[in-house]
């Protein structure tokens, strides 16, 4: 029996994954902090197919809990083979508006977290020859002046990333970092209203105009980004390491 954790699975892209790895056989862990949407992943992911789904109602910020959320998915399956570190949103807005603590949430939960995780399941993972996905995101590779916290978090995601696969060539492991662009999820939603507010325009035609600047001929789907995940953990990845995939729709045009 395969297992998978995957953080931030309450809602939007951590619940398509989890329900991806489900089709595909895993036993989950699945770990976030609202505990009632946690139990609605959980249930989907059942109906989907995992053989066992265990669920983690924890502030991941906390420096120990990544540890403790390994130690407990040890416990009961034995062993890891896919970490899917999706946990952290950042706050956005403008630059001088924005706090220290602002700042030091961001980091602490996206990537402090991440790193965490890493280093908790690196022995089992390595033991298993899994694989890890760092979820970051193409504000990695196009900065923008609302986004001064997130941009930062998620080009350090990658550089970690890249970092940590050097470190596991000889483990069997494969650790990539995968980008999302404008996924439909609630995250996206708040945006497109915000955006509505600061225009005084409808909601469609803020959607529209997200659209149109920047670059996409439509918004993706969570399940898209899922599939990419469910590659990039199976088999067929036997031979992706150390790289990282933008699932954006095309609006990344740099090299």
């Amino acid at each position: 029996m395969r297992t998978a954790i995957v953080t931030g699975a309450s809602r939007g892209l951590g619940r398509a994954f989890a329900i991806g790895l489900a089709k595909d056989g895993f036993a989950l862990s699945l770990a976030a902090r609202q505990a009632d949407e946690l139990e609605v992943t959980a249930e989907l992911a059942r109906l989907a197919g995992s053989p066992l789904v265990a669920t983690h109602a924890i502030d991941l910020s906390l420096p120990e809990s990544p540890a403790l959320v390994v130690e407990r998915t040890l416990a009961q399956t034995g062993g890891i083979d896919a970490l899917v570190n999706n946990a952290g949103a950042t706050k956005r807005g403008d630059f001088l508006a924005l706090s220290d603590d602002d700042f030091l949430d961001g980091f602490a939960l996206k990537f402090h977290a991440t790193v965490r995780f890493c280093r908790a399941a690196w022995e089992a993972l390595a033991a298993s020859q899994g694989a890890i996905v760092n979820i970051s995101g193409v504000g990695a590779h196009t900065p923008e002046p609302d986004f001064t916290i997130g941009g930062p978090v998620n080009s350090a995601l990658i550089n970690f990333t890249k970092a940590i696969a050097k470190r596991a060539r000889d483990t069997g492991m494969r650790i990539n970092t995968l980008c999302p662009g404008h996924i439909v999820t609630e995250r996206l939603q708040k945006r497109i209203d915000t955006l509505a507010r600061a225009e005084g325009i409808s909601v469609e035609a803020a959607r529209e105009k997200m659209r149109i600047d920047q670059g996409i001929a439509r918004y993706g789907e969570p399940e898209e980004v899922a599939e990419v995940v469910r590659f990039l953990c199976s088999p067929a990845a036997a031979y992706v390491h150390g790289t990282v995939i933008n699932v954006d729709g095309g609006a990344t045009p740099g090299i």
